[in-house]
C-alpha cells in the first residue's frame, strides 16, 4: 500500500526519528466485531501480535476467525515513540505494520493462529512481502507467554522443513517478546471492512502446515454503506 524505495535496514538508536509523547487516539470499537480494540480486556482473553507484510489485509485474516474477539493494527518492535504512519514508511522509526490479534483460547487454538499466520505470506522475504518494500513489511511473531514462544518457535521449524522441500529459501521471521505496540490511526483500523475494494496484498507461499486445526469462519454482518 505504500511503494517507494526505502531503506532496506533498521535505523540505529541515533537515525531514528524522534516521535511524541501524544498517542494516536482509536476508536472505542471495532467496526465489525463491535468489541473494544484497547485495553483492559477480560482475562480469560489472550494477546498475540503478527507481522506479515501490509497490516489492512492481515488483520481481515484474523477478525474472520471465530474465537477472535478483537483486532486492531498498529506500529510495534521500533524505536520512535507514537509514530505515524508516514514516519513508519520513511523507514526511520524501525516499526513493523502489525496486527493485535485478541482471542478466546477456549474457542481459537493458538496453533490455528499460528498456522493462519505462516500459511497468509511469505516469511522468507525480508524487508518486504511482494511488491511492499520497506522494514515495516518485515515478517514478525510478537508473544505475551513462554507457550506462545514454544509454539512459534516449534511451527517456524516445521514450516521451515515444508518451504525447504518446496525449494523455497530460509525464514527471516523475527520472534520476540511483544514490546510496545503503538496503535496506528483510526482510518487504517478495519480499512478493508470500510473499504472493500481497498487494496491487499496479502499472498502465501502455497505450502500448507500439516497442523490439525480447522477453520471456524465467523458469520458476520456486512459493513454498513
Amino acid at each position: 500500500m505504500f511503494f517507494s524505495e526505502k531503506k532496506l535496514t533498521l535505523p540505529s538508536a541515533e537515525e531514528a526519528l524522534p516521535g511524541r509523547e501524544e498517542q494516536i487516539p482509536v476508536a472505542a470499537e471495532h467496526v465489525v466485531l463491535g468489541q473494544a480494540m484497547a485495553p483492559p480486556f477480560d482475562d480469560a482473553l489472550e494477546k498475540i501480535i503478527f507481522g506479515m507484510g501490509c497490516f489492512w489485509g492481515a488483520e481481515r485474516r484474523f477478525w474472520e476467525i471465530e474465537g477472535v474477539y478483537s483486532t486492531a493494527v498498529g506500529y510495534i518492535a521500533g524505536l520512535t515513540p507514537n509514530p505515524l504512519y508516514e514516519e513508519v514508511c520513511s523507514g526511520m522509526t524501525g516499526h513493523n505494520e502489525a496486527v493485535l490479534v485478541v482471542y478466546n483460547p477456549r474457542l481459537v487454538k493458538l496453533d490455528f493462529l499460528l498456522k493462519k499466520f505462516w500459511e497468509s505470506h511469505d516469511p522468507t522475504q525480508g524487508m518486504r512481502q511482494g511488491n511492499d518494500r520497506g522494514t515495516q513489511y518485515r515478517s514478525g511473531i510478537y508473544y505475551f507467554s513462554e507457550e506462545q514462544k514454544e509454539h512459534a518457535l516449534q511451527m517456524r521449524t516445521e514450516f521451515q522443513t515444508a518451504l525447504v522441500e518446496a525449494g523455497l529459501g530460509c525464514i527471516t521471521t523475527e520472534i520476540m517478546e511483544a514490546p510496545e505496540f503503538y496503535y496506528a490511526e483510526d482510518y487504517h483500523q478495519q480499512y478493508l471492512a470500510k473499504n472493500p475494494s481497498g487494496y491487499c496484498g496479502l499472498s502465501g507461499t502455497g505450502i500448507e502446515l500439516p497442523v490439525n486445526v480447522d477453520f471456524v469462519p465467523r458469520d458476520l454482518p456486512r459493513h454498513p454503506e
